[in-house]
């Protein structure tokens, strides 16, 4: 099957669809990996939505958090569990009031210094929630995501390595 093609499933009358998604950034894979991993309540500004995030836990081994969304149709309300596997991927199972999603994420260093990611997915709609969106519709969502993660990722690389003394 092609990258970023979408095979779909019943599970139990709702319909369950497969994506993968990804980016590269202008950062190498260590500092990658932790600041994809320090989950904050900034982060959705990053993501451009006005939602609410608050952590609940934060270990060596997994983050757990809960996000809070105002939407047209009510209020979205995600559990979010993420499995940490070092030194370059982590796992996530998020329960929500209208979607529910399996994710696995993987990094990848290129020889230019970047780092390549790539996620890959399960998303089902809960019995309170719409249908899972058009293939191209998520994908615009999550690529906008990205991108604006990717944005503040570098900026951030770029800040930590002015900061760091220079040796003689």
């Amino acid at each position: 099957m092609p990258r970023g093609a979408r095979r779909s499933v019943r599970s139990r009358g709702l319909r369950v669809a497969r994506y993968e998604f990804g980016g590269r950034f202008r950062a190498p894979l260590g500092f990658v990996y932790r600041w994809c991993l320090d989950y904050s309540p900034e982060d959705p500004k990053i993501e451009g939505s006005g939602g609410i995030r608050r952590i609940a836990a934060r270990s060596a081994r997994e983050v757990v958090y809960e996000d809070l969304e105002e939407a047209p149709t009510g209020w979205n309300w995600s559990h979010i569990v993420v499995t940490k596997h070092p030194p370059n991927g982590w796992h996530a199972e998020i329960t929500g009031s209208h979607r529910s999603w399996t994710l696995d994420y993987t990094l990848r260093e290129l020889s230019d210094g970047s780092t390549e990611l790539r996620a890959r997915g399960r998303r089902r709609p809960t019995a309170i929630g719409a249908s899972n969106p058009p293939k191209a519709e998520l994908e615009r969502e999550l690529n906008t995501m990205w991108t604006r993660y990717g944005r503040a990722l570098e900026r951030d690389y770029r800040a930590s390595q002015r900061a760091r003394p220079r040796r003689s």
